[in-house]
């Protein structure tokens, strides 16, 4: 049985991926029973949709495969806080617990300027944790955007 740690190594590889096509490095992996039901990376770029951001890659892949939009019973690991965006579509699907890596002061929704995933008038109510390998997800965004600034 793979613990959380290794599941965000996985995602973690993913921001990797998502460096390397010059998209903002977060990825997502979505598990359900111990098995990867589904994974993304940041797409907003390479597919021209302010919608494509690793969650949401994550979540579309899996609903189509279970033909449900409500995934049930599923963790997603992600190396980002998620956006109120992401939030909410997590809120959506029902997916029972997020765990991420780091925070996101300027646009998390996950406690950090938002607290979307934690908010209890919603008819959905799911586990959260952050800071899971913090610095390793935010030592590959602040490599990143290093690396734009310079070019």
């Amino acid at each position: 049985m793979k613990s959380d740690e290794d599941w965000m190594q996985h995602a973690l590889q993913l921001a990797e991926y998502a460096a390397s096509q010059g998209e903002v490095p977060v990825g997502a992996v979505l598990v359900y029973q111990d098995q990867c039901i589904a994974e993304g990376w940041n797409q907003t770029i390479t597919r021209h949709d302010p919608t494509a951001h690793a969650e949401v890659v994550a979540l579309r892949q899996a609903a189509q495969q279970r033909q449900n939009y409500r995934l049930l019973d599923t963790t997603l690991y992600v190396t980002l806080e998620p956006c109120v965006m992401c939030a909410g579509a997590l809120v959506h699907a029902r997916v029972q617990r997020v765990i991420f890596g780091a925070y996101d002061p300027k646009t998390g929704a996950a406690g950090s300027r938002f607290d979307i995933l934690r908010d209890l008038r919603h008819n959905h109510h799911l586990e959260c944790q952050g800071g899971l390998l913090a610095e390793p997800c935010g030592a590959v965004l602040r490599a990143f955007f290093k690396a734009r600034r310079r070019s």
